[in-house]
């Protein structure tokens, strides 16, 4: 096993100065990609094996990496189990490491206040913004917010972008109004559409997302038109765009919130097991491409984590709740695969959620100051 002083160097990729961009190092460390195993997910209905509804992530992956069945999220004061706070743990590596951007009723929007992976990673090399991706639901605008943090010596310099049904939308309008005219009797309603969509999330008027990006959705409006008809919904959608964006923008870090568990809020429990084979159908697509591909086979880790875990209270009127606090909502599991990773391993010891960005940055060869969680030495093959 490699100590934690070889692991914390990185694995295959020189720990470069985390200076500015203008003298960072070109990156030569493994591709990433983080799959938020999103909308709560319990760990009975993932990786128990007589109840699995992701065969495919327990039978074909688990074996290829390090599975972490008893990961947890901390019972903090004021701390709460969902989705935004729980994929903020997994991008800072911290508990709390967010303030209110400006909630609406029954919305959290919430934005970080510490670094994120991305600023670490494109702090210390130099890695072109379309190269840090986000891949958000259509569900959850507020979670397009996650794509840097208000520390003063990162911030929106080292963003990541957001590929979303929302930023194709606020490109697909945007188009619109200038092919329409202003004279064009439909310009006004289209402004309207516009100006909602900017009110979902002012940040992206400044900057606007990069030209590499605004030349992949201009590729997504040729393929599936403007009706949003045709397009994939839900996670499947989230699935395309990714696909999409490891064929055409080359990411090196990504990370995928699936989400569509969280419909089971409805009360339906086949919303919940469904929606999880869809997320391993997804992730079946992802990983074969990855291994595929020249680009990303045999240079990327996976590590695939939920952003919180999920009760089953027959008592309530809506069972599979995460609103309550209860020991299930703070019990999820973490994966971990790829070169450098021990193979067919379950890690036999507790470990917190913050411990997945401290530890991917170090496997990226990043310093991450700012986290505090541990990192997993014991990955190493």
């Amino acid at each position: 096993m490699i100590s934690r002083r070889e692991f914390n160097l990185g694995l295959g990729a020189a720990l470069a100065s985390t200076g500015t961009r203008a003298t960072a190092a070109p990156y030569r460390g493994p591709n990433v990609i983080v799959i938020r195993y999103g909308g709560g997910v319990r760990r009975r209905e993932t990786i128990d094996p007589a109840h699995s509804y992701s065969p495919y992530m327990l039978h074909d992956l688990a074996p290829r990496g390090v599975l972490i069945p008893d990961m947890v999220i901390d019972q903090l004061e004021g701390g709460n189990t969902s989705h935004a706070e729980g994929t903020l743990n997994i991008l800072t590596g911290r508990y709390k490491a967010y303030r209110d951007a400006g909630s609406r009723f029954l919305t959290d929007r919430l934005e970080p206040v510490e670094p994120t992976l991305f600023e670490y990673l494109r702090d210390a090399y130099d890695i072109p913004s379309h190269q840090a991706l986000l891949i958000n639901g259509e569900d959850r605008p507020q979670e397009e917010f996650f794509t840097y943090g208000v520390h003063n010596h990162y911030g929106i310099d080292f963003r990541s972008e957001m590929l979303s049904l929302h930023r194709f939308k606020l490109y697909k309008v945007a188009r619109q109004l200038e092919e329409l005219g202003t004279d064009d009797p439909a310009h006004v309603d289209i402004e309207k559409q516009y100006q909602n969509l900017l009110a979902a999330d002012p940040r992206d008027i400044a900057p606007k997302q990069s030209p590499d990006v605004t030349a992949f959705w201009r590729r997504w409006r040729l393929h599936y038109g403007d009706d949003g008809l045709r397009n994939p919904r839900g996670d499947r959608l989230l699935t395309e765009l990714t696909i999409r964006a490891m064929e055409q923008l080359r990411p090196r870090l990504i990370m995928v919130n699936y989400q569509d568990p969280d419909y089971v809020h409805w009360g339906n429990a086949s919303h919940y097991t469904r929606a999880i084979q869809v997320i391993d159908e997804g992730l079946q697509r992802i990983v074969r491409l990855a291994d595929a591909d020249d680009f990303y086979a045999g240079n990327t880790i996976f590590a695939i984590v939920p952003d919180c875990g999920r009760d089953a209270n027959d008592l309530v009127s809506l069972p599979f709740q995460h609103h309550f606090n209860t020991r299930a909502a703070h019990e999820i599991f973490g994966l971990f695969f790829g070169p450098g990773i021990t193979k067919g391993r379950v890690l036999d010891k507790q470990v917190d959620q913050t411990a997945v960005a401290p530890t991917l940055a170090a496997l990226m060869g990043v310093q991450s100051p700012r986290t505090e969680g541990d990192i997993l030495s014991e990955l190493g093959a």
